[in-house]
């Protein structure tokens, strides 16, 4: 993620119409299980500038880890005293030491160059029975300017992120697209965007005037709620997962559609290895 953008996001990401819509659909997921629950251990792993760790404080102690020196020095000063700086590659923490790990937006980075490795290491850190909710940018068609500037690796789809994360040793409990009802819109902004002037490194991220920034939230509330009933949405900008860590003796569940979705992760690709970079936080930031 270019610095500029992590300034950007400091400034925004608490009133954002985006990252507040996301909130809200994190908490949908959370709370059945974690609302009459407090006092957990929780790790946002790529927490960035810590927007969304503050969030997290309603369920227990927060630590924000980061492994970018320039979401460090935003993130700490919102976290003072709960922030390390470290590698979703190799977490600095003990054994089954968190009831909740959350990672959003964080392994689709070209930083993170192997899954199953941040995976395995979400996995060790995370108590028997704990959660780790994830959220990634999904349809490798929908890429844009904006995963240029956020150094997007690839992009994912329900598919694919839960036979990931079964792989990986998880139970996947709810898995659903989300920012459904902008999709339209964004989608054909994105397809236009091809054929129109690159401004360059304008951010995606800029707050809109309030009554904009009221308006898009709103789709996104509506979401949120769907979500708290049970349902799912079946397409959308970005996919989410809550998975439990399944113990090893259990047998992993098999999707009827596991096949596909294994070769369509064997033909991904993946760019060789380049320095770990656990999370340059909300990459996937808002979407237009």
């Amino acid at each position: 993620m270019e610095k500029s953008e992590y300034t950007t996001l400091a400034a925004v990401e608490l009133h954002h119409w985006w990252y507040g819509g996301m909130r809200a659909i994190s908490a949908a997921l959370l709370d059945p299980l974690y609302r009459q629950r407090p006092g957990l251990r929780i790790l946002d792993a790529g927490c960035g500038t810590g927007g969304d760790a503050l969030f997290l404080q309603r369920y227990g102690e927060v630590i924000g880890l980061d492994y970018s020196p320039d979401a460090a020095a935003l993130g700490a000063e919102r976290l003072p005293g709960r922030f390390t700086r470290g590698s979703v590659l190799g977490l600095p923490f003990a054994d089954a030491s968190f009831d909740l790990v959350t990672s959003y937006d964080v392994l689709y980075h070209r930083g993170v160059p192997d899954e199953a490795t941040a995976l395995a290491e979400t996995r060790r850190v995370l108590r028997p029975g704990g959660h780790l909710l994830i959220r990634l940018p999904a349809y490798e068609w929908l890429r844009s300017r904006h995963d240029r500037q956020v150094h997007t690796r690839r992009r994912y789809t329900a598919r694919a992120l839960q036979t990931m994360l079964a792989t990986a040793g998880f139970s996947v409990e709810r898995c659903s697209y989300v920012l459904s009802l902008l999709f339209p819109l964004a989608a054909a902004a994105r397809l236009l965007e091809r054929f129109t002037p690159d401004r360059g490194d304008e951010s995606a991220m800029a707050l809109p005037g309030p009554a904009a920034n009221a308006v898009l939230r709103a789709p996104m509330a509506l979401e949120a709620a769907w979500l708290g009933l049970g349902g799912n949405l079946p397409f959308g900008l970005s996919v989410v997962a809550l998975a439990r860590r399944r113990e090893l003796a259990q047998p992993a569940p098999q999707p009827s559609w596991s096949e596909p979705a294994r070769n369509e992760l064997a033909t991904a690709g993946h760019q060789r290895p380049v320095p770990a970079l656990s999370r340059m936080a909300r990459d996937s930031a808002p979407q237009p």
